[in-house]
């Protein structure tokens, strides 16, 4: 099977969502804020799939987050139909934005695939954690973007972005979505990549 298939039929399915959602969204500024580093994402995966092609599990992980947040950008996060989660467990909120930020985490896969393609590391402890700070690291840089167009934006495309329905304790929150996803992505990397890990001395 051509390796190029998986994405390139992804990012078929991006352009496609990209295109509806940008058909009269609840707020264009919010959808342009939610959008431009999206945006930027597929850009940077486009460029460096010329130089190095994933394994379609990453391409799949690394879609996630850009189908989520094109379709939270069009309706606000808090606004995303997700009732039958929110209604199922009881919550009191919509964590549809929780859900998005989990899935940034799926971006320590092709981290991870690249640090071991190219082997930048000689220590399997340090290859599975560098992806996860690395996520961290991203994860708290967002949040400080989301705080600068909140207190930077007209009020309600700010308290649009931010998202944070009220909770005083949602950046922490959102961290710690991130950081989770993360520590999964490494688990299932771990446990699909074990024979070319147990290379690393």
């Amino acid at each position: 099977m051509n390796k190029k298939i998986v994405p390139l039929a992804l990012l078929a399915l991006y352009v496609v969502v990209f295109i509806v959602c940008a058909i009269s969204p609840y707020d264009r500024n919010v959808w342009f804020a939610e959008n431009a580093p999206i945006v930027l994402i597929v850009i940077v995966i486009i460029i460096v799939s010329h130089f190095h092609l994933f394994s379609p599990l990453s391409y799949i992980m690394m879609s996630v987050l850009v189908i989520l947040h094109t379709i939270g950008g069009h309706y606000t996060f808090e606004r995303v139909p997700f009732d039958f989660i929110t209604n199922l467990f009881g919550f009191e909120r919509n964590h549809y934005d929780r859900v998005a930020h989990f899935s940034v985490g799926f971006y320590a896969c092709p981290i991870a695939e690249l640090l071991l393609a190219k082997k930048s590391l000689n220590s399997k402890l340090v290859l599975i954690l560098f992806p996860v700070f690395a996520i961290v690291t991203v994860a708290a840089g967002y949040e400080i973007f989301e705080w600068l167009y909140a207190v930077n934006a007209d009020k309600e495309a700010g308290i649009a972005v931010l998202g944070s329905q009220g909770d005083i304790w949602d950046a922490q929150k959102d961290m710690l979505a991130d950081t989770l996803g993360a520590c999964f992505t490494m688990v299932v990397f771990w446990l699909t990549n074990r024979k070319k890990l147990n290379e690393i001395n």
